[in-house]
């Protein structure tokens, strides 16, 4: 299927800065992690189905730069300093001093233990912070900066390759030796979620209509989802309707303006923020309950908080690629995400998640190095991993292709509980090659070589 549309949008963005308002931090400044500590897997033989890439050896020589006989420096870290919204994407640096911790225990890397840095970009400082990383780190693992595509052109200038939780710009989302585990490329859509949808809510699939925003990001990332549903023979119904991203007054006009369009069902690709949550609780009010499908920022504590007190969004549906965490008790490695980062006091998050899948991405491809542990070994390694799932956290992905997955599920909202209701079978994703989209990079801005990867900032 191939498609033309808008570039992938802010969305993510929008889905940490909401996450950053259920909580603080008190995290200032850079810190380094070493071999300190021990977690609840520290003798852990697998990481779900993963068997785990740490453990003792005899691994020797400095190598490459932030490579020794006896320690790997890596940097990670996140945007938890930025002052609007303390502890934006922390769970990111979280998850990874978990996994160093987990990792050290069990004798490193073939014995080299590990050292981190954590940065902390404050959204706007993702430039200064990759500079230092350039200057001392052997690579980048786990991290994830909004404002990654500022920090792009000195991270490929200076050779430093990246095996991040995600990406948020485009060129940075297309850039050299950068390996995902769950790739969101420019130029292809996984629809295979919204397939599932499709048929569990059948009204969506009749005459939809988007809850716009004034927000640029908003706009885009629902033009692309309309585009999409129009290849899946799905027409969006125009109600022209917009509301501020910051909020209105009064919801009521609005709620009743989506009734009097005659849409089916409702679409929002922003995040349970005020203004979301004020249309779907006036809906309700005047009598009108469309059915909701929603970005799967949504999942999490903060909709299900809401809405266990509220009920203005009971069957809202959204598709996720990675597990969600009640299905632990179907999924070890879930539950060995949530016992590490719990184990520290911190809070678990999808986002941590990925976050732990890129660092086992990462010191998978290590091991294999083994004494000849460079940054080539790691590229031509990293670029050799077609199918990965994290130990079990997350659908299956090519991270060496830069490609994604083909899979995904899909959870409903009932009250203040989230189950997964597609496929039936808790743990399972659908899967679907057919239902992966082909998108136009050029509208996104990026111009990509035939190796796929984005010339803006390519050497020359």
């Amino acid at each position: 299927m191939k498609l033309s549309t808008t570039t992938k949008a802010g969305g993510v963005v929008l889905a940490f800065a909401l996450a950053a308002t259920a909580c603080g931090s008190s995290r200032s400044g850079d810190s380094v992690t070493g071999a300190d500590g021990s977690t609840p897997a520290a003798s852990a033989k697998a990481f779900g189905d993963l068997p785990t890439p740490c453990g003792p050896g005899s691994a020797k020589g400095a190598t490459d730069q932030g490579v020794t006989g006896a320690e790997i420096r890596i940097g990670y870290g996140d945007d938890r300093g930025f002052t609007s919204a303390p502890g934006l994407g922390e769970e990111n640096g979280d998850a990874i001093e978990a996994m160093i911790k987990w990792c050290n225990a069990q004798g490193g890397i073939l014995g080299r233990k590990i050292t981190g840095t954590r940065y902390d970009a404050a959204l706007t400082n993702a430039a200064a912070v990759m500079q230092k990383a350039c200057k001392s780190d052997f690579m980048l693992v786990g991290q994830g900066f909004a404002y990654d595509e500022a920090a792009e052109p000195i991270r490929v200038g200076c050779d430093l390759p990246s095996v991040p939780s995600y990406t948020v710009g485009p060129n940075a989302g297309m850039g050299p030796d950068k390996f995902e585990p769950m790739p969101f490329p420019a130029d292809r859509y996984n629809a295979s979620g919204l397939a599932q949808t499709l048929k569990l809510v059948p009204e969506f699939g009749q005459s939809p209509t988007m809850v716009l925003s004034d927000s640029p990001p908003v706009k885009a990332a629902s033009a692309k989802v309309a585009a999409v549903l129009g290849q899946l023979g799905v027409k969006v119904k125009d109600c022209g309707i917009s509301m501020s991203q910051n909020g209105e007054a009064n919801y009521v006009p609005f709620a009743q303006k989506y009734k009097d369009c005659g849409a089916s069902a409702l679409w929002t690709s922003n995040g349970p923020i005020p203004s979301q949550m004020g249309l779907f609780e006036a809906l309700g009010r005047i009598g009108a309950k469309p059915p909701k499908v929603v970005e799967s920022q949504w999942y999490g504590e903060v909709a299900s908080g809401w809405n266990g007190k509220s009920h203005a969004a009971d069957g809202l549906v959204t598709s996720l690629y990675f597990q969600p965490f009640e299905n632990a008790a179907q999924v070890p490695a879930v539950k060995q995400y949530l016992d590490l980062v719990k184990a520290d006091g911190n809070k678990p998050a999808l986002l941590g998640m990925s976050a732990t899948s890129a660092f086992l991405l990462w010191a998978t491809t290590a091991k294999g190095c083994g004494d000849t542990l460079t940054r080539d070994c790691m590229v031509k390694g990293l670029s050799q991993v077609h199918k990965w799932t994290g130990g079990g956290l997350h659908a299956p992905s090519d991270p060496g292709a830069n490609l994604p997955s083909d899979c995904a599920l899909v959870v409903r909202l009932d009250g203040g509980t989230w189950k997964q209701v597609s496929p039936e079978k808790q743990g399972e994703f659908g899967c679907d090659k057919s239902k992966v989209v082909e998108l136009d990079p050029k509208l996104s801005g990026v111009t990509l070589n035939d190796d796929r990867l984005s010339t803006r900032f390519l050497k020359k």
